[in-house]
């Protein structure tokens, strides 16, 4: 997994890592921590060719196996997007309620998303909408760049 290293030294110790086999290609993963003890999912962001940002696909199946965004009442406390791209890294740590509220979890009054897109600090020359994406999510971005991993 690209992802690890950057997760292992961002939180230390996983209690317990499930892989999430719908999400393989995102090297999508739920794992709880001990200290502080809670859930996080995490997804790889994949570099596109023809777009800025990097993408991430976050969805489960439902009872009749269709595709859904997760859903905010089982979700864990956290969402983790690793970014890695050559010596540029870092990741995206959103708690819960900022996932509501950005509409990416879904809830009884919101549809939420299946996937999206994001954008680092070094992607420049953003159209308005994501720019303005880009703004809240700089606040939850941590850079590893500078780093050894």
């Amino acid at each position: 997994m690209q992802s690890m290293d950057i997760l292992k030294r961002e939180f230390a110790h996983f209690e317990r890592c499930d892989y999430e086999e719908q999400n393989e290609e995102y090297e999508g993963a739920v794992f709880t921590i001990s200290e502080p003890n809670i859930r996080i999912r995490s997804r790889l962001g994949k570099k596109t060719p023809k777009k800025t940002g990097y993408f991430v696909a976050f969805w489960e199946k439902d009872e009749t196996q269709k595709n859904r965004p997760f859903q905010a009442k089982n979700s864990p406390e956290k969402l983790v997007i690793v970014i890695r791209d050559s010596n540029k890294k870092g990741l995206f740590i959103i708690p819960k309620d900022a996932a509501v509220e950005k509409q990416i979890l879904s809830t009884k009054d919101q549809v939420g998303k299946m996937a999206m897109r994001f954008y680092p600090p070094w992607c420049s020359g953003l159209n308005r909408t994501a720019q303005s994406t880009q703004k809240w999510q700089l606040n939850y971005f941590k850079d590893y760049s500078d780093t050894d991993l």
